[in-house]
């Protein structure tokens, strides 16, 4: 497993922003912002960007622009 730290950049409606309208989610690595784990991370994964068409309105309302999530990548074998 290899994990990451991704904070959203952006959230964007596909159409008019209702509550159940799917939206585009965009993510980039975590920059050094001085923060020893966050140097870290920007150390390991300088740049990276994740974008997610999310159509789960309970799925949606938990990205918001500025929350940072850990990104684990484990192999689907």
């Amino acid at each position: 497993m290899v994990r990451g730290k991704f904070r959203v950049a952006s959230v964007e409606y596909y159409t008019e922003p209702k509550p159940d309208a799917p939206r585009k989610v965009k993510l980039y690595a975590q920059h050094d912002d001085g923060q020893p784990e966050n140097t870290r991370y920007a150390k390991a994964t300088p740049t990276g960007t994740i974008e997610m068409t999310i159509d789960n309105p309970p799925a949606a309302e938990v990205f918001a622009p500025g929350k940072v999530f850990y990104v684990d990548f484990t192999p689907a074998e």
